[in-house]
């Protein structure tokens, strides 16, 4: 039995194993375009050396950490039309009323943040224009940020109010879902 190369990442599989789902081009807030895929992975997808294995991890929760985890949570409740499923004396976890996953977790620390992200969110107008997004995204207490982005690119960085930075990308979804 040989091994043939797999479209996803390099790596090869066994050609026994599962199809690998269709991929589509969708653009990225960051360099060019990106292979994503239209289906979730099945669970039996295989990977080098685990022959029709289960994946084993799911994202589960987005974590921010803040000053004021109250104020952080209100902007990001405001931005995603979420609310504010689960208190505990460290923080607060946000999420949409479908109760699916990812989550957003918002924890209590002493210091404020110092440099940039090394993990940020891509978001989507969705139902109105990019445009008007962006305007609703000032409004509620985003602010634009130079993180070295060069100044020809076709998204805008925004902070939340503790300055986590954040994209606005510029397709809205129904031109992504119709392209």
């Amino acid at each position: 039995m040989t091994a043939t190369r797999s479209r996803h990442r390099g790596t090869t599989r066994d050609p026994e194993c599962e199809v690998v789902p269709p991929v589509r081009e969708f653009p990225s807030c960051r360099a060019g375009w990106r292979r994503r895929s239209l289906v979730e992975f099945p669970s039996t997808t295989c990977w080098p050396g685990r022959h029709n294995a289960p994946m084993s991890s799911r994202l589960a929760t987005i974590v921010i950490s803040a000053v004021n985890p109250e104020a952080v949570a209100d902007f990001w409740c405001a931005v995603l039309g979420w609310s504010i499923i689960e208190r505990e004396h460290y923080g607060l976890t946000i999420g949409g009323a479908e109760a699916s996953w990812p989550t957003i977790g918002i924890y209590a620390v002493p210091e404020a943040k110092a440099v940039k992200n090394r993990l940020h969110l891509d978001l989507r107008a969705d139902g109105l224009s990019t445009s008007d997004e962006l305007d609703r995204l000032l409004a509620l207490g985003a602010r634009r940020v130079d993180v070295g982005q060069p100044s020809d690119v076709d998204w805008v960085v925004l902070a939340d109010p503790e300055g986590n930075e954040f994209c606005l990308l510029s397709e809205p979804v129904v031109e992504v879902s119709s392209a």
